[in-house]
């Protein structure tokens, strides 16, 4: 009896055993297939079965149904499986990646801290994904992220259904967008999460749209149960459905965008405009997001590789994004034709044209990126659209960057899972060159048009005073919806500033330095550290002037002013503060920068240290009251230089036996600047060796501000006649640009003007008893800086 008992438990534990590997085969296969949301399923019943799978079969399985649950965004179960895996132990480095798709998951639920440490751990295996401590930074101080939320409004809008609807367009007055749509009720199945189809939709008035405030970070406000249901219109055409397809990149993830699951109510009714658009557009497969000419008469549009009747693969079996356009003629959509950059290869989708319709950005996992998707920008040049060109690394990152969109002034809005954020994707807003191939910063545009979930697809204006953006917050997972926002307080009521501490000498970042702030700034009553790349970020208060004391043990303490109110925009700005190793010769080094009119301080002057025994330098910004300071060795020479916007100054020196000053003046346009020791003999206008040295430093000016021209001044005493006196100053102050033309500074730089004595500085005039030393102060020579 007790041998058959034990067949029996034996026999069920091979079954079982059996029946689980089988299922794990099959979930890898789904898996390999980008079926994500099957793969989930089978997963979940494979490790369900205990002691069915072997130690190293049960972690791969935890793995890939962890990376499953984050591909189909379902954050909840990806952070219970992946804190499940990481209790068993450290992840062998292949399995690595799990630790950012944790931290991700982490804080798409709101669990900042948590995500923090786990960005932490993937950065010591990942030692070359800056992502890791870039995120870290964040989520060590929020603040940046949340000190804006109050100056918007955002409403849930009653277009939304049970549907996905994301990437709103402004088309004529309406709004077009990317639905998941039925037809004959039937649905179309994408398999990578098993979520319809997706086409594109047309609203003709968006004024029309109604719409429920919605709670700051995501969710709806908690007294309205329901959205007013708006009336959605039909797809840009429709056809019937067809098999499953998945449209997306191995390498991308879930390019497309998100997709369905739960959301307000639905309408089929039809809009009769939405017909005009015909079935030209809309195929069997994914449309969307899309982009339209100022005129209204061209659409560029995301598809699968699918057109005239052609469905097409890449070599290793994925059907791919691409970019198709069409033109309208007499209200109707024409023939479709394909964008010559795109490739069967790799996924070109999500356009975006510029407000003159000449540059067009995109996204695109093709080769030659900084990671997932990168934002690509190609020319409308000869009739055609040129080689696309990727924005860089200031926008692109190892994660992904999607759904660009320009506004008005030719600024660049995208989605990034790779850029700092709250979770998810993020909107960020970036400044474009002149000629909008480059990025010159990038900024989080904060809560609550971000949220822990995605937030993307936005459409605005100017200003960002209103708009409509996509966002799966309400509930979580693949359920998009499109919101509404105006903003009525500050684009940004402060400014966001990177402090980095780095050694003098080496430039090696300093982590876990103390860092206290003295002045206007969020969160300057406490005391930061830098993280391990050396860096804190800390948001100032608009018009704020403060100081930092940067304190590390075996270094000098540096105290450095930094000042906002000659900042023209509200862009993230950098600060470095370097500090030196301690020296027992080592002595601080004080000075004051001033205005050359009126001799006022100047607050946020950079000043550069320049130690000529080794040529290291050292950084720092004056503060409100024009201070500065450093830490130098003595037995050096060190020159000094300061830079300003719209200001010059001609620097200064500091050397070994201690003279020199290390006040500096700065000048602008249309000051008048007195050149010290310039001489000449009784009666002549002829250079004398002691004049020429202060003329070589004039020379050396207009060599560092090529730019510059001046006006060369010069003035006598009162003694002798007016008209000789007239004469002479002038043939001195041609004398002095004659000289600085040997020197090779260019004739139409320089005029030469002598005033005689019509300029005293005194009350020297004819007729008044003056001594000696009070003519002297009339005999000078000047500069006038015409243009800087």
């Amino acid at each position: 009896m007790i041998r058959i008992g034990s067949l029996v438990a034996l026999c069920w534990l091979l079954t079982n055993t059996t029946f689980a590997q089988s299922v794990s085969k099959q979930a890898d296969r789904q898996f390999e297939q980008l079926a994500y949301a099957r793969a989930v399923d089978l997963y979940e019943q494979a490790l369900g079965s205990p002691a069915s799978l072997s130690d190293s079969e049960r972690r791969t399985a935890k793995v890939r149904l962890g990376y499953s649950y984050h591909q189909i965004h379902d954050t909840k179960n990806a952070e219970r499986v992946y804190r499940e895996l990481l209790a068993e132990g450290e992840l062998p480095v292949e399995y690595s990646q799990s630790y950012l798709y944790y931290a991700q998951a982490l804080a798409s639920n709101g669990k900042y801290r948590e995500a923090q440490q786990i960005y932490e751990k993937y950065t010591k295996t990942q030692t070359d994904d800056k992502r890791g401590s870039s995120f870290s930074t964040l989520y060590r101080d929020m603040t940046p992220m949340t000190s804006n939320a109050d100056s918007y409004d955002v409403e849930f809008l009653g277009l939304n259904t049970r549907k996905a609807e994301f990437s709103p367009v402004l088309y004529k007055g309406g709004l077009v967008f990317v639905s998941a749509g039925e037809a004959n009720g039937i649905k179309r199945v994408f398999k990578w999460n098993s979520t319809p189809f997706l086409d594109l939709y047309y609203l003709p008035e968006a004024e029309s749209l109604r719409g429920v405030k919605s709670a700051r970070v995501g969710g709806s406000v908690p007294a309205a149960k329901k959205a007013p249901r708006t009336t959605l219109v039909r797809p840009l055409g429709s056809d019937d459905y067809t098999a499953q397809t998945a449209n997306d990149s191995r390498t991308v993830g879930y390019f497309g965008g998100n997709n369905i699951n739960a959301g307000m109510g639905y309408s089929q009714e039809a809009v009769s405009e939405s017909d005009r658009f015909s079935r030209t557009l809309n195929s069997k497969y994914h449309e969307g997001p899309a982009t339209f000419t100022r005129d209204g008469v061209r659409v560029i549009f995301t598809r699968n590789n699918y057109n005239d009747g052609k469905y097409r693969k890449s070599t290793d079996g994925v059907n791919k994004l691409k970019l198709y356009t069409s033109t309208q003629v007499d209200g109707y959509w024409g023939k479709v034709d394909e964008l010559s950059f795109n490739s069967d290869e790799f996924s070109t989708g999500h356009p975006a044209l510029s407000p003159d319709d000449k540059l067009l950005y995109f996204s695109s996992d093709r080769p030659g990126g900084f990671g997932g998707t990168d934002i690509y920008v190609s020319k409308w040049e000869n009739g055609k659209w040129s080689d696309p060109i990727n924005l860089g690394k200031t926008i692109n990152t190892k994660g992904n960057e999607m759904f660009p969109f320009v506004d008005a002034n030719g600024n660049l809005y995208v989605a990034s899972d790779g850029q700092p954020g709250l979770g998810g994707l993020d909107i960020f807003y970036a400044q474009l060159t002149t000629d909008g191939l480059q990025v010159k910063n990038v900024q989080n545009v904060g809560e609550p048009l971000n949220s822990p979930q995605d937030d993307f697809g936005i459409v605005t204006d100017a200003n960002r005073k209103a708009g409509y953006f996509s966002s799966n917050r309400k509930n979580g997972g693949a359920d998009d919806d499109i919101y509404r926002f105006t903003r009525e307080g500050p684009t940004n009521p402060c400014r966001e500033l990177m402090v980095s501490v780095v050694d003098a000498v080496s430039k090696q970042p300093l982590a876990n330095t103390s860092v206290t702030i003295d002045g206007g700034s969020r969160g300057s009553d406490k005391q930061l550290k830098t993280d391990a790349e050396g860096a804190m970020r800390v948001c100032i208060d608009t018009e704020s002037e403060f100081k930092f004391l940067a304190s590390r043990e075996g270094y000098v303490d540096s105290k450095i002013g930094f000042s906002i109110k000659d900042l023209a925009d509200d862009q993230p700005s950098r600060l470095e503060i370097s500090l030196t190793k301690s020296d027992e010769d080592a002595t601080t080094m004080h000075g004051i920068i001033t205005a050359q009119n009126q001799k006022k301080p100047i607050a946020g002057v950079k000043v550069v240290l320049i130690n000529e025994c080794d040529g290291t330098t050292q950084e720092t910004t004056t503060g409100a009251d024009g201070s500065y300071e450093f830490t130098a060795k003595s037995g050096c020479d060190y020159a000094i230089q300061a830079t300003k916007a719209g200001m010059g100054t001609s620097g200064g020196r500091i050397t070994k036996d201690g003279t020199g000053s290390a006040d500096l003046t700065m000048f602008r346009k249309g000051d008048i600047i007195k050149i010290d020791n310039i001489y000449y003999d009784l009666n002549k206008a002829t250079i004398r060796p002691d004049a020429a040295v202060e003329l070589d430093k004039v020379a050396e000016l207009m060599t560092k501000y090529p730019t510059m021209r001046i006006e060369m001044r010069s003035h006598t005493d009162s003694r002798a006649t007016a008209s000789y006196n007239k004469t002479l100053s002038s043939n001195r102050a041609k004398a002095a640009v004659d000289y600085l033309k040997k020197k090779g500074v260019a004739a139409k730089r320089m005029t030469a003007n002598g005033y005689g004595e019509n300029l005293p500085l005194n009350k020297c005039k004819d007729g008044v008893n003056c001594s000696e030393d009070e003519h002297q102060q009339n005999r000078r020579t000047e500069i006038k800086i015409l243009n800087l």
